[in-house]
């Protein structure tokens, strides 16, 4: 199945600067964009180099320091922002089908996600309206109150797993507060990200709060971050990438916020409600293709239930509908690239070598002439502390640890470099609230797969991040306090100098 004809790619991806395309400049180099449904090349996006990353963080330092959107009265900014939102849903068909081209997301679910991104700018239009400041009486005769103020320039980097969803994400809780951004998302989902800068614009954002720049991370990454007209970091991708982040945005003392990856644990208990469970587990594993920071990766299963859950499982795994990702019936499509696909599949390998049993899938899905597809995968490892249950995979591959007790159940799902979230599926308040108060993660779902509260606080422990994205925790992140003290009476103060 093709692509929509009204919603071809455009054949040239360039940078997005001062509220308006910048010219494809002579020499420069053009990177593929590949279309992982049929490994067919349908753009090819124009590499920002130094100079071009200096124009877009010059355009957003001065919509920053000279512009109205930092100064603008906030019901005024609140309405824009709405108006993206607005704008947004009204060409989601448009963006489902350009993150289509460039994802192999399934169409079903990038709708969603075209909806979460309105959704973003929309709650943060409502945060930023509340932020509210405090003021101290406490000391004779003196008023000291506090104010918040936007940070400055956002250096954001978005992941190519879902663009949409999270480069929205990622804007909306910078420029809400009145700061501005240089957005630069993956080199592999260019397409869906310029249409959305352009369309933010024609909802009437003014020229220079958000633009974008799109490169290889080693070339555009490291000139944005480096640069020194930026005042924060926003990061959402890999562990080793935002390592490299941190540290170069730290050498410049700019702070960051980091959401990197993740090794989840999905426990499921012999009291669990069986049904739920396995479709929150097919669902945490293999839903938006496998490729989710938050993916319940390692499937702990009680003993009691394990030999059935493992084999109703595989069996539900095994009639996933792996489709063009067009086509309204498909449940799961291609990964995103063929450099992806091949890592993936290298831990089949890895896995059996390691002791572990392959239980469906582990090799690319039959009944495709192209395209980067591969079958659900599932492995029995031996023990928590193999490669395939310690290491990020991204991608349809669950793999299974037998657990006998609660205690047993924390302690494995602890033993991880990871902390980013937990699913927990239990009957028994207890064991929950075991779980809740024990395991090492940002986020306990109970009983539910995939839940995400936008106002609370959503981040992880250890490798999986710094920082949260949330209401109360982006507006901490993206404004700075200032501190005014003023006297009620007149200050008596020593006269230094003087003779009396």
């Amino acid at each position: 199945m093709n692509q929509p004809t009204s919603f071809t790619a455009p054949q040239q991806i360039p940078s997005f600067i001062n509220g308006m395309s910048t010219p494809l400049r002579a020499g420069g180099f053009d990177i593929p964009v590949i279309d992982p449904a049929s490994e067919e090349v349908v753009s090819h996006l124009r590499e920002a180099d130094a100079g071009e990353v200096d124009l877009a963080v010059t355009a957003a330092r001065k919509a920053f320091d000279e512009g109205l959107w930092p100064r603008m009265d906030i019901k005024d900014r609140k309405d824009i922002l709405y108006a993206i939102s607005e704008t947004l849903l009204s060409n989601a068909e448009e963006l489902s089908a350009l993150e289509v081209i460039h994802t192999g997301l399934p169409i079903s679910a990038v709708r969603h996600q075209v909806k979460r991104a309105a959704e973003n700018f929309e709650m943060f239009a409502e945060v930023a309206s509340n932020v509210s400041g405090q003021t101290y009486t406490q000391t004779k005769n003196y008023l000291t109150y506090v104010t918040r103020e936007p940070k400055g320039v956002g250096a954001l980097i978005a992941p190519w797993n879902a663009p949409l969803a999270l480069a929205s994400m990622r804007v909306a809780t910078c420029i809400a507060f009145g700061n501005t951004c240089v957005l630069k998302p993956s080199e592999y989902t260019p397409l869906s990200m310029l249409r959305m800068v352009e369309l933010f614009h024609e909802a009437g954002l003014p020229n220079g709060v958000v633009n974008l720049v799109n490169g290889r991370g080693h070339v555009t990454g490291v000139s944005l971050v480096g640069h020194q007209g930026i005042d924060m970091v926003g990061f959402t991708g890999g562990s080793p990438t935002g390592r490299s982040i941190m540290a170069a945005a730290g050498h410049n003392l700019k702070p960051c916020i980091l959401e990197l990856g993740g090794k989840s644990a999905n426990i499921v208990f012999d009291s669990a409600d069986f049904e739920q469970a396995l479709d929150g587990a097919l669902l945490g594993i293999y839903a938006n293709n496998g490729q989710m920071c938050l993916a319940g990766s390692r499937i702990l299963l009680q003993r009691g239930i394990a030999d059935r859950f493992i084999e109703q499982f595989v069996a539900r795994a095994k009639t996933i509908r792996v489709g063009h990702p067009m086509s309204e019936s498909t449940e799961m499509g291609p990964v995103a690239y063929k450099k992806h696909m091949e890592h993936v599949l290298s831990y089949v390998d890895i896995a059996v070598q390691e002791g572990a049993t392959l239980l469906t899938g582990g090799r690319r899905a039959d009944g495709f002439d192209k395209g980067y597809y591969i079958e659900p995968t599932a492995v029995l490892a031996p023990n928590n502390k193999t490669r395939v249950c310690q290491e990020e995979m991204f991608g349809p591959f669950a793999s299974f640890v037998i657990f006998d007790t609660l205690e047993d159940a924390i302690r494995i799902a602890n033993e991880s470099p990871f902390g980013l979230v937990s699913y927990v599926w239990s009957q028994n308040l207890t064991e929950t609230m075991r779980c809740s108060r024990d395991i090492r993660a940002g986020v306990i779902w109970v009983n539910t797969p995939l839940m995400r509260e936008l106002r609370a606080p959503f981040g992880g422990y250890k490798e999986s991040g710094i920082g949260r994205d949330g209401a109360t925790t982006s507006a901490e992140f993206f404004t700075e306090y200032k501190t005014t003290t003023i006297p009620i009476d007149p200050v008596k103060m020593a006269r230094l100098g003087t003779s009396a």
